[in-house]
């Protein structure tokens, strides 16, 4: 949950980021609305507008060595629009969510296009051979933020994470879950950004572990 300072802080970067498109605030405002009815829906216990404020806390740090900063914070609010526990085409969804509304505001195709390949990024399946674009970096690495968060956050992370999936058994979720982490920690780096690298990757991979250690007692 995000306090009314907060959320009003996030309008008012929102009425900044439309108006780069020369969107008027009366014409961004229900997109606005829309984004924070969806983040604020009850069943998200952690992908809401917490998660989102994290995610631009972490790209505004890093957003100097972006490509398309605009595209980048376009990305973030939409990435999570559509979310589904019990679906696997959450981003795909965004993403076309993204387009739509975008579309609706005048927001250039080429820029509409961009906000679509960072949306699909965060299903963040394996890496390419090659490493991902500056933004497309940035955009993972904002998301897995958490992960390499202090440990009181991580498991309040961990926990509203379980609380999304309510619906599953211990014993499947358990399972499910440490083959998540599991492919998390059997990558080269976590972070793929120097800042967020040297931070975050001890941290993250210990937090792991650790989660991984709580989850052995179901499985």
């Amino acid at each position: 949950m995000v306090s009314p300072e907060r959320l009003e802080a996030m309008q008012k970067e929102w009425v900044r980021l439309m108006g780069q498109f020369q969107v008027e605030p009366a014409k961004a405002y229900p997109v606005f609305d829309e984004l924070v009815a969806a983040h604020s829906a009850p069943e998200r216990h952690y992908h809401n507008l917490e998660h989102l404020a994290e995610m631009f806390r972490v790209a505004g740090r890093l957003a100097n060595q972006a490509n398309d900063p605009a595209a980048l914070f376009l990305a973030i609010w939409f990435h999570d629009a559509i979310y589904d526990p019990k679906a696997k085409d959450n981003e795909a969804r965004s993403a076309d969510y993204s387009a739509a509304s975008l579309a609706s505001l005048g927001v250039p195709v080429e820029t509409i296009q961009r906000v679509g390949r960072l949306i699909h990024a965060t299903a963040h399946f394996a890496h390419n051979e090659n490493p991902p674009d500056r933004d497309t970096a940035i955009m993972l690495d904002a998301d897995l933020a958490i992960l390499g968060s202090a440990e009181t956050r991580y498991r309040r992370y961990s926990v509203d994470i379980r609380k999304e999936y309510s619906f599953v058994p211990d014993a499947e979720y358990a399972a499910g879950r440490a083959a998540v982490l599991r492919a998390f920690l059997t990558r080269p780096r976590i972070y793929l950004t120097s800042p967020l690298f040297a931070e975050g990757e001890e941290r993250a991979r210990t937090n792991l572990l650790a989660e991984l250690n709580d989850l052995a007692v179901f499985e």
